[in-house]
């Protein structure tokens, strides 16, 4: 990477931390007046934003886009926005006794950090800034945002606005290749967020770790879908071909992997399909199913597929085709692939698909599943359709994920009532809401002290007396 661009970065970042030293108590008017230059960046600028994420992908329908990206990034803007005041007030707490009968009280403040580095993603660019962006402004910070470079049409157009309209010692917003995006990393933010694969995340981590920098990392993983006997069977394949398609299967929270008990296989691969085509009686050309990003990303999708029936997998395409490599060079839009119980060592059951193809396990129990599911990382997500209310605590209970939904797909992730974020290798940290507040805030302890100080009555002050060590040998009690 140019050396003067690298600098020029961290300048800005000097100078947006200047400018929180300067103005380090930010009201909540003030708050939500930053929040709201974003809202109108937004709402004024949507038709260029969608139109360059459309060129980027090659085809991605502007009106998933406006849906996905603009209306998503409005939402969690608009919803720190409205709900600010109440999580600015301080938090007062109770003082240890007997300082609490002499009159000292304590609170717990929430400041901001000072400037946050946040890189986004290319499966959904506009929202991956603009969601953890909202917590961001509204726990007090300063931003500086770095889109990914799979998407730079985007990228670029993102850059050109935010120069145009906001000032850059509030937001600001970098561009360029991986050399950038791993310099950004290395630089000394107040907190840093980071959307992208777990491989990377590591990455950031190790680079943010040299200056001690807090970091939330939203990753991925390979999300699994429990499907008990008591669902009802079309329902729960209609939705989970609807999430499985969802933005062409590139969506952190897609489900990877169906656990299906062994009777109902048959059944429900049969529904899983007609559902999907139902959605989408064709695959090529059709604005309505989004394709992948690039070709380099749709070939590493057929290749998944290609290595597993290799190797003996069954796999079930909703929409005959010659040749899935054919679609590559085409407009880059794969049918679903179902992939039958496919052995252990493929590379599609150790990495996560991010596009158009989904696993099937069939199980006999229970338990079965739950070990399986515990034998790899922890997902970013977890699903669970069914009536039995036993069973679902029974997986719930026993299994760790970022998040659930149950009888759908995808819809915790947008509660903006509610922490998002992955655990171990699916990510650390959560935003959205309050819980996106507190993570960008610094919670700071304030103790009041009584005016009488009583540690010389009650002989805790040096010189110590002989029975110092007595004294406090008897109140080391387990009650």
């Amino acid at each position: 990477m140019n050396a003067l661009k690298s600098d020029a970065i961290a300048s800005l970042l000097q100078r947006q931390q200047q400018a929180h030293k300067q103005q380090m108590t930010v009201s909540a008017e003030d708050r939500r007046e930053r929040i709201q230059q974003i809202i109108n960046l937004v709402v004024n600028n949507q038709q260029v934003l969608v139109a360059a994420i459309e060129q980027d992908f090659g085809g991605r329908s502007q009106g998933f886009s406006i849906m996905n990206d603009i209306l998503g990034s409005l939402s969690c803007l608009k919803y720190t926005r409205d709900n600010l005041t109440p999580w600015l007030e301080n938090d007062n707490r109770q003082v240890f006794s007997p300082y609490d009968q002499l009159g000292s009280t304590a609170r717990v403040e929430y400041q901001p950090k000072g400037s946050v580095g946040i890189i986004g993603t290319w499966n959904a660019p506009l929202y991956t800034l603009l969601a953890p962006l909202a917590c961001a402004l509204g726990a007090g910070n300063r931003a500086i945002l770095k889109p990914s470079e799979v998407v730079p049409k985007t990228a670029e157009v993102l850059q050109h606005l935010f120069q145009q309209e906001i000032d850059p010692l509030l937001v600001s917003v970098v561009t360029g290749g991986v050399e950038v995006s791993a310099a950004f990393s290395a630089l000394p933010f107040d907190h840093m967020v980071f959307t992208g694969s777990t491989a990377v995340g590591k990455k950031i981590m190790r680079a943010a770790a040299e200056n001690l920098v807090p970091v939330t990392l939203e990753l991925g993983g390979k999300s699994p879908v429990v499907v008990s006997e008591s669902c009802d069977l079309i329902e729960t394949c209609k939705r989970i071909a609807l999430a499985k398609s969802n933005n062409g299967g590139q969506v952190c929270v897609s489900p990877d992997i169906v656990y299906v008990p062994q009777k109902m296989l048959e059944d429900f691969t049969h529904e899983l399909l007609a559902s999907f085509r139902g959605f989408f009686p064709q695959i090529s050309h059709n604005s309505d199913f989004v394709p992948s990003v690039n070709r380099q990303h749709c070939q590493r999708v057929v290749e998944l597929v290609e290595q597993a029936r290799a190797s003996g997998c069954k796999v079930i395409s909703s929409h005959d085709v010659a040749s899935l490599s054919d679609l590559v060079s085409a407009d880059k839009r794969l049918p679903l692939q179902l992939l039958i119980a496919p052995a252990k060592d493929t590379k599609i059951m150790q990495e996560e698909i991010f596009g158009s193809a989904l696993v099937i396990l069939p199980y006999e129990d229970i338990n079965q599943v739950i070990t399986d599911i515990n034998s790899r990382e922890k997902p970013l997500a977890l699903y669970y359709f069914g009536e039995d209310q036993s069973e679902l605590e029974t997986v719930l209970a026993n299994t760790t994920s970022g998040g659930v939904s149950v009888n759908d797909c995808l819809m915790h992730a947008a509660m903006h009532d509610a922490p998002f974020g992955g655990v171990g290798a699916s990510g650390m940290g959560h935003y959205h809401g309050r819980e996106g507040f507190l993570a960008f805030s610094h919670h700071r302890t304030v103790f009041f002290a009584p005016q009488h100080d009583p540690r010389g009555e009650w002989g805790l002050l040096p010189p110590h007396h002989d029975q110092f060590k007595a004294m406090m040998t008897a109140q080391v009690v387990a009650d």
